[in-house]
């Protein structure tokens, strides 16, 4: 019997552009490792599972589509490297596919139930180019990465003083302080200071950068890193980039130093962040050195890192773990969304993630994993790891959440709050669009803002909704242990409860009372109006050293039983209170700054008219985005005065007139955003285009309004009455932990993410650290105490 399906269909290879899902199926995370391999489609090259789930044949017969190749991937037993003796390359080595596995491809008609010739005329270049093609996560693409270094024009251009002879002893120290390592040559005048406080523990001052800064010189050399051979750190203090020089002997020899009697005495960079990465990831020991079991089951499935994606992967296990997301995306006995592109479809990604993660079914031993390779910070004779799972990789997942952000859409380190605040927005906009239940509802909650009038003690009450909290960690150093062999800077342990005192503790702010018309200012204070089934909190422990943000390890004591949070709950208005008047149109706009984002902007150690300066030109909502814009006008004359608006050019409400451009919004509206909406967001972010399309994707649930001052002033005056507000008023407000994200690294955009889960097993509560594909019981309360960074309380 011969399959009509060949001849009477087209077939076309794939072209360069169109996406190949030759990897796992679109719908289910079953993939060309099982048993029974992946059907992808010949005319779509969708795949599909095969056997009791079926995708492939449900996607047959939705979309007329019989013909497919059914690929098995079987892996080969391979002998594995020994360890480089050295570390001397920042990169990542990759095997190819053909270095670890044999392929088997069978071409299938599903209708027929036959099997077909796949060498025939019509079929040999549709295959041929489907196992060429590159696949949907570019699996034969290198996902490995190079630091590649090149010169610049200050190197090349490098213009040097007079020449002289630096004798040795003056090469012995900074010549700004005692310090007699991590010392940079400059190489225009031969100034000698050192360098930033490095990882790893290397001291440094920064007055090789101080002097950068002074005199404009910009091309250092570090001595320590110079080799006999020309290999040394060079760096462009006008770039801010670490570069090389090829003509480095020719300009040390400016100050009678001689390549060939250098010795290397120090790491270099580049060995200094391979040995970081390296010390960045969490115990996966016991106390007495041994490996901690990996645990197996429903809900114990780990990620595959794809490349710098432990940010999502963290955050994806802590939602998936919340009951709002189980019972939304879980549904093991539906048939999956009926959508002409799985891949693309936000819903069926996440009911595929959900099923991934949930079912137990990709939670199972793989021998594939066992590493016997000794690690280079460990003691080579250490024992192999026990047997853990292979992990599920979310890449079409990731490729949606991504698609279109300038960040997430990248291989680089993000921020794991950034990306749970976009994964929210997107989620609520797909509900919104679709009319299905939106999960992210579970975490919303209402802040209510007293104002009283420090003279005439008169009050005003204002309502925002949220989905988490910012709090401020108290960053106080205390003296370090003898043991302290790192020499990091150690912090007093602080409490859950000190954080949120802070949070919601008074403050001055300086405002003129529209009731007395005083300049005393205003004492403000938030608590909350209602709360959250899920509270999310961002604990910030950022501070800046030397001009540049850096996260510091400051332990929060977290309690792990049920605790109280009725103290932190507003009384609203009291009887005795006298609401302030509503506010006259200024003659002036005056700017108020986001709350949550200038508490960030401040814990990181910016002063007051920067922060306001940073976060008026950004949107006012985006603390990292205003941290940029302060690192980019550090120069400016007027970073450091007040920030003092026109009438009618920034945040108060009678800037509606000038921020209502017809261009603004057009351009706007051609994004697919309602005009009401656009005219609100430029009227809430002073007329900044980049601006308001940040608070349009912050704010998708808002209408907007007509920019009229009317408009503004009933939606102000009403703010605080929406019977519609968020969370629940109800006491007692008893929550208990229910996982965390951890961080290991000096910021957020590097390092490492884990999560940490309360999971019930054999009936007993039990932390589980999910750290990529890896998921073991965790034993150190330590590291989840002293790295955590996103908490997730559960009410």
């Amino acid at each position: 019997m011969t399959c009509p399906h060949v001849d009477s269909l087209a077939l076309e290879p794939p072209r360069l552009s169109q996406s190949v899902y030759r990897e796992d199926c679109t719908q289910c995370f079953d993939s060309i490792d099982n048993e029974t391999g992946l059907d992808v489609c010949l005319q779509c090259f969708n795949g599909g599972c095969t056997k009791d789930r079926s995708h492939a044949a449900l996607h047959a017969s939705l979309r007329n589509h019989p013909l497919v190749a059914n690929i098995r991937r079987v892996r080969k037993v391979v002998e594995r490297e020994e360890p480089p003796l050295k570390m001397s390359k920042l990169a990542i080595a990759a095997e190819t596919e053909a270095d670890r596995y044999d392929t088997i491809v069978v071409a299938r008609c599903l209708e027929c139930s036959l099997d077909i010739d796949k060498t025939s005329e019509k079929l040999e270049p549709v295959i041929s180019g489907l196992m060429k093609a590159n696949t949907f996560s570019r699996q034969e693409e290198v996902k490995a990465w190079e630091l590649e270094l090149t010169e610049c024009e200050h190197v090349i251009c490098l213009e040097q003083d007079m020449a002289k002879e630096i004798k040795s002893g003056d090469l012995g120290h900074c010549t700004s302080c005692d310090l007699h390592e991590n010392l940079w040559l400059c190489l225009q005048c031969g100034n000698l200071g050192c360098g930033r406080k490095q990882l790893g523990g290397v001291d440094g001052n920064s007055h090789g950068l101080a002097h950068a800064t002074e005199s404009g010189h910009g091309v250092a050399v570090k001595l320590g890193s110079i080799t006999p051979e020309g290999n040394a750190d060079v760096y462009c203090y006008k770039c801010d980039e670490e570069r090389i020089d090829r003509n480095l002997a020719a300009h040390l020899a400016n100050w009678g130093i001689k390549l060939a009697d250098r010795q290397k005495t120090e790491k270099s960079l580049t060995e200094l962040q391979i040995e970081q990465n390296l010390r960045w990831d969490f115990n996966m020991t016991t106390s007495d050195g041994q490996q901690l079991l990996p645990i197996f089951g429903a809900g114990l499935t780990g990620l595959k890192n794809l490349g710098n994606s432990c940010y999502l992967a963290s955050i994806l296990q802590c939602l998936f773990a919340l009951p709002a997301f189980k019972e939304r995306y879980y549904k093991p006995d539906d048939v999956p969304p009926n959508v002409f592109e799985p891949a693309a479809d936000l819903e069926t990604q996440l009911q595929k993630i959900a099923d991934g993660l949930l079912s137990g079914r990709y939670s199972k031993p793989d021998e594939s994993t066992m590493s016997l390779s000794p690690s280079p910070l460990n003691n080579p004779e250490q024992q192999a790891e026990p047997v853990h799972q292979r992990g599920i990789a979310p890449s079409m997942l990731k490729h949606l959440v991504g698609r279109g952000h300038g960040e997430f859409s990248t291989m680089r380190q993000q921020d794991a709050f950034e990306l749970l605040q976009h994964l929210f927005t997107l989620i609520t906009r797909a509900s919104k669009a679709d009319g299905t239940p939106d999960p992210t509802l579970k975490f919303r909650f209402a802040l209510e803002q007293r104002l009283q009038c420090i003279s005439c003690k008169k009050v005003r009450y204002s309502t925002t909704e949220q989905d988490s909290i910012f709090v401020d960690v108290p960053k106080d150093k205390i003296e370090a242990s003898e043991d302290n062999e790192d020499k990091k800077d150690v912090y007093r342990p602080v409490t859950l409860k000190e954080c949120l005192d802070r949070f919601t503790g008074e403050e001055r702010v300086d405002l003129t009372c529209a009731a007395c018309s005083s300049k005393d200012g205003y004492i403000k204070r938030q608590l909350f109006k209602t709360f959250p089934e899920v509270l999310v909190i961002n604990a910030s422990k950022m501070t800046v050293v030397n001009w540049v943000p850096v996260k510091v390890d400051v332990p929060v004591i977290m309690p792990l039983e049920p605790f109280l949070m009725d103290e932190y709950m507003s009384k609203g208005l009291q009887a005795d209170e006298e609401e302030l008047p509503e506010e006259k149109e200024p003659e002036a706009s005056v700017f108020v700054p986001d709350a949550t984002a200038m508490a960030m902007l401040e814990g990181m150690g910016f002063p007051p008219n920067r922060c306001h300066r940073g976060l008026h030109a950004t949107g006012n909502n985006d603390a990292n985005a205003a941290m940029e814009w302060i690192f980019a006008h550090m120069d400016d004359a007027d970073i450091d005065s007040p920030l003092v608006l026109s009438s009618g050019s920034g945040a108060g409400p009678g800037a509606a007139a000038s921020t209502a451009d017809p261009e603004k919004i057009q351009m706007l509206t051609d994004m697919g955003f309602a005009v009401p909406q656009a005219k609100k967001a430029l009227r809430e972010t002073g007329g900044d285009m980049e601006g308001a399309v940040t608070w349009l994707f912050s704010h998708p649930d808002d209408p907007g309004d007509d920019g009229s001052e009317a408009v503004q002033q009933q939606s102000s005056a009403n703010e605080a009455k929406d019977p519609c507000i968020a969370g629940s008023a109800g006491v007692p407000a008893k929550f208990q932990l229910q996982s965390l994200v951890c961080h290991k690294g000096t910021s957020i955009h590097t390092g490492h993410y884990v999560a940490f889960i309360r999971k019930q097993i054999e009936g007993q509560d039990t932390w589980v650290l999910f750290n990529d594909e890896k998921v073991v019981k965790a034993v150190d309360a330590d590291e989840m105490a002293k790295f955590a960074y996103v908490y997730f309380l559960s009410r």
